[in-house]
């Protein structure tokens, strides 16, 4: 089919059933139909490995999947039947299940650098923990956050700080540095003296933490009385199965992970400092801490899931095929954009496990109508890439056909570029950044 003559006319039809029903259409923002050109939403029906087929019965080459969740690719086997097998056994009970240990035990054996560890469902509800453990244990008020990492939770003390602020509050309870900048955060720390709980940010994203950056943030945290929170969602076994901390050998008192850690199951974890956690337990003489207390937290599938997920990691050595894998999408594409001319406008930036792309426009500024002209592009190729993060089940074949997608991408970028206006390419309104103030 002509990319010209594309059409998902099912997707778009049940795209209007979802807004009609769903605030936003979708129950996650970075999921959102405007996040895609107009019109071109595939809504799924269902995945396999590194494939998903849209309700249209078109089939695309994923990125990014569940939000990097899904890093083994979907309905991966061992994962399922570990789910299938509790399942059957019963979910949820009125007393904690053995597995709760089994899994603690087995998480705590991944990332040693945490003495002990508690399960939730998503990442807001982790991190919102971490900050309340935090205020607890230093008995201050303010949160640090790294102004430089998209997102950390739900609740006010970030959402706050995002231009979709409404309906919150403001406390001036947030504050912000940016990453790797000691002296900025110093100076943060010394104009706020005894007044910050926690310094959380995501311990490396985009770029690698410059040389002795974590470790200075954790001799700031230690001079300053504050608790350092490595926010480890993405980085937690994409950059290793112990996160980022166990690669770059600096540790935390506090740590969230979630997204991998379930395959695409719902279970997050807050780990972290014996002393520090056991705050939210009973074995203590201090005033408690609600820490994390959900009905569906210890779901004996969703631990099962992680359980299974962990095995895999460690055995099949799924961190490293993640780098493989990256490096040669991150190599074909960079050779694809020059070829046409374009390597200076499609950028691909990122650790190799964890790539994600930025269109810039003429003069080198990010540009919403170019993302739309090549999203367009790799959709009708049957790619669907809000980034470029890779799973495991992706084939050498996979990679290079997206390269191949990408190259045709680059030729119409390249045909804009010299027109001097993405306009014609576009298809109808440009795709939207998800945080901002009005829809």
């Amino acid at each position: 089919m002509d990319h010209e003559d594309f059409d998902l006319p099912l997707s778009r039809e049940a795209n209007e059933r979802l807004h009609a029903l769903v605030p936003g259409g979708a129950h996650t923002y970075a999921k959102g139909d405007d996040q895609y050109p107009e019109g071109l939403a595939p809504v799924i029906s269902h995945g396999e490995g590194a494939h998903v087929w849209d309700v249209d019965g078109n089939r695309y080459v994923e990125y990014g999947s569940g939000l990097r969740s899904v890093s083994l690719g979907h309905a991966h086997p061992r994962v399922v039947e570990a789910v299938r097998r509790e399942v059957g056994r019963g979910t949820n009970f009125v007393r904690p299940s053995l597995l709760e240990a089994e899994a603690a035990e087995r998480f705590l054996a991944t990332v040693p650098t945490a003495e002990m560890v508690k399960f939730a469902k998503n990442g807001s509800d982790a991190t919102t923990a971490a900050v309340r453990l935090a205020r607890a244990v230093t008995g201050r008020s303010l949160v640090a956050l790294c102004a430089d990492h998209p997102f950390f939770s739900t609740d006010d003390w970030f959402i706050g700080t995002t231009p979709m602020s409404a309906g919150i509050p403001d406390t001036g309870l947030t504050v912000t540095f940016p990453y790797g900048d000691l002296a900025a955060t110093e100076e943060l720390l010394v104009r706020h003296a005894g007044e910050v709980a926690c310094l959380i940010l995501e311990p490396a994203t985009q770029t690698e933490p410059p040389p002795g950056y974590l470790a200075g943030l954790r001799a700031l945290a230690d001079r300053h009385g504050c608790v350092l929170v490595f926010d480890e969602m993405i980085t937690g076994f994409r950059w290793s199965e112990a996160g980022a901390q166990g690669l770059y050998g600096v540790v935390p008192d506090l740590s969230t992970f979630g997204k991998a850690l379930g395959n695409g199951f719902a279970v997050s974890a807050l780990a972290g400092r014996r002393e520090v956690m056991e705050r939210g337990g009973l074995r203590h003489g201090e005033d408690r801490v609600f820490l994390l207390s959900t009905t569906h937290g210890a779901e004996t599938h969703a631990l099962a899931a992680a359980m299974a997920v962990q095995a895999t990691y460690t055995e099949e050595g799924v961190t490293a095929r993640l780098h493989a894998l990256g490096e040669r999408l991150a190599a074909g594409v960079r050779e694809a954009a020059a070829a046409m001319g374009v390597g200076e406008h499609l950028v691909v930036r990122g650790r190799a496990s964890n790539l994600v792309f930025a269109t810039l426009d003429e003069r080198g500024r990010p540009s919403q109508e170019y993302r739309t002209l090549f999203l367009r592009r790799l959709l009708a190729g049957g790619v669907l890439a809000p980034s470029f993060v890779v799973s495991a089940a992706l084939t050498d074949a996979d990679v290079d056909r997206t390269v191949d997608v990408v190259g045709q991408a680059c030729a119409l970028y390249r045909k804009a570029l010299d027109a001097g206006d993405p306009a014609p390419w576009l298809g109808g309104r440009p795709v939207k950044p998800v945080f901002r103030r009005r829809a």
